[in-house]
């Protein structure tokens, strides 16, 4: 019987393996792959179920020059520039819709119909894993919401007047000793101080003693400097799914990063622990948190952590920021908005023990003023992106196809003239029924957000604007440096990218 022979397959395998075959083949996959990423390009940006909303064909066909304008912090005024050329939607990526469409868009994409949710992709989960109001999703969201909305109501953030007082005298006091002198005084740093005094107060019953010692913790400045970094990986991520998570899994887990994110958070976390060991002497927020967090269904230690985590950074740098607008447009637009506001300040307020919560609520002018402040410098300059659910929404009448990402978009809406009239001057009497302003939109401006999901610190924020304002307007009068004229020149990552606001301060006369 015959031996079967081996088949000897290994001049094929050679050949196979010559590199110029390997070369050729390798090319070829590529090149399949180039012209099938620019068919689905083409496709998408002309055929696609997003190719009837506006825009430039260049941003309809990649996600390119979004990612540049992101990583170069100008994406913000980009968009403000494409609402003014193509409208009130505009299609900014191939999968992204702007909108700056007012009222009906605030209503549409961040209201209580709930047409869409956060995008994942833009809102991590905190460093324990554990998520707080920000990141959680609605049920969460909800629960604590409820449960930590006790401690910002107007009622509770009465009683802590005396801690939100002491905190503006000490502001006072510590400007007091620049004034006068010649020298020249950071604005922005000062507010930020203080901001960020309070919130340490309210959250661990204990400041940072940033306004004692004139500078910046290094935790705060941790905080200031992982915003941009935190932005521009964003932008990075937008390039490809792949590179998305390559970015998660070797960078943001990677044991240098967790652990610098592991001392930024241990710092409120060691906070948070101690506050939980003792009773204060006076209230603070977590008094009527741990009051309403008794039994089931009450907020966790961990939940406790993610939260104070969040109202150190939310609640602070975007209320110093509004300040800190609202003060350069005061000192650089007409000089009777700022004679005005301080008069009305110094006809009701003589002395600083003059100041309360109530009475500086009772100023009109100076509401009007911090409106148009927040119009011409929102705190939060951006959309916030919101993914359409699976199955598609109906936003500002038109369908919008699942997994898009919309957001609406705070600088453009505010500088839309079909919201307001002349947006690009500082006129407070358009908050206060003048007749050249009749027509504005004043339901556009959103700046703490709008509806299940606005910002929890609101009524505190506010609170402080009017508080920390008076105060300073009763006690000093303010120029502005030279150096600081070009202010708002200004990148964006996420939020501004701010420059010291250089003043001189002189006494107010008596």
């Amino acid at each position: 019987m015959a031996t079967a022979t081996p088949l000897d397959l290994s001049g094929i395998t050679r050949a196979w393996l010559r590199p110029a075959d390997v070369l050729t083949i390798s090319l070829s996959f590529l090149s399949i792959y180039i012209i099938a990423s620019v068919g689905q390009a083409v496709y998408n940006a002309y055929y696609g179920p997003l190719s009837r909303y506006p825009g430039p064909t260049l941003r309809a066909l990649s996600n390119y020059p979004h990612i540049f304008n992101l990583s170069q912090g100008t994406a913000a005024a980009a968009a403000a520039q494409l609402h003014q050329k193509y409208g009130p939607v505009v299609r900014i990526a191939p999968d992204q819709l702007s909108y700056a469409s007012g009222a009906e868009a605030w209503k549409d994409v961040h209201g209580f119909k709930r047409l869409v949710y956060k995008d994942p992709d833009f809102y991590r989960k905190p460093f324990n894993k554990t998520h707080g109001l920000i990141t959680a999703d609605d049920a969460t969201h909800s629960r604590q919401r409820k449960l930590l909305s006790h401690a910002f109501a107007d009622k509770t953030l009465k009683e802590l007047e005396p801690m939100l007082k002491q905190w503006t005298g000490k502001m006072k006091g510590k400007l007091a000793e620049r004034a006068g002198t010649g020298e020249s005084v950071d604005m922005l740093k000062y507010y930020n101080c203080t901001t960020f005094d309070i919130m340490g107060d309210l959250c661990f019953s204990e400041g940072l003693d940033m306004l004692e010692n004139g500078e910046y913790s290094d935790w705060v400045k941790t905080i200031f400097e992982s915003i941009k970094e935190v932005a521009k990986i964003r932008a990075i991520k937008f390039t490809s799914k792949f590179l998305s998570w390559a970015i998660d899994s070797f960078i943001m887990d990677s044991p240098t990063v967790r652990a610098k994110q592991a001392r930024h958070w241990n710092y409120s976390k060691e906070r948070v622990d101690r506050r939980l060991k003792r009773t204060p002497e006076q209230p603070d927020l977590w008094s009527k948190i741990l009051e309403k967090s008794q039994g089931p269904g009450g907020l966790t230690v961990d939940e406790l952590h993610s939260n104070a985590s969040l109202f150190m950074v939310a609640g602070t740098e975007t209320t110093a920021t509004a300040l800190s607008g609202t003060t350069y447009h005061l000192l650089t637009s007409d000089p009777s908005y700022l004679r005005k506001l301080t008069e009305e300040i110094r006809s009701t307020h003589s002395t600083f023990d003059d100041i309360t919560l109530e009475s500086v609520a009772r100023l009109t002018y100076l509401q009007a003023v911090l409106r148009e402040g927040m119009r011409m410098y929102p705190p939060v300059p951006v959309a916030l992106p919101r993914k359409v659910p699976k199955g598609g929404s109906m936003l500002c009448g038109e369908f919008v196809p699942e997994d898009t990402i919309v957001g609406v978009h705070h600088l453009a809406t505010y500088r839309n003239e079909e919201h307001f009239k002349k947006p690009y001057e500082f006129r407070p009497e358009r908050w206060l029924g003048d007749p050249e302003f009749k027509d504005d939109h004043l339901d556009a401006l959103e700046p703490f957000s709008f509806g299940p999901r606005n910002c929890l610190g609101k009524n505190l924020a506010w609170h402080e604007m009017r508080l920390l304002l008076t105060t300073v307007l009763l006690h000093f009068d303010l120029e502005l440096c030279d150096e600081s004229k070009d202010w708002t020149d200004q990148r964006i990552y996420t939020l501004w990218e701010k420059k010291p606001l250089m003043c001189r301060l002189t006494p107010a006369k008596a």
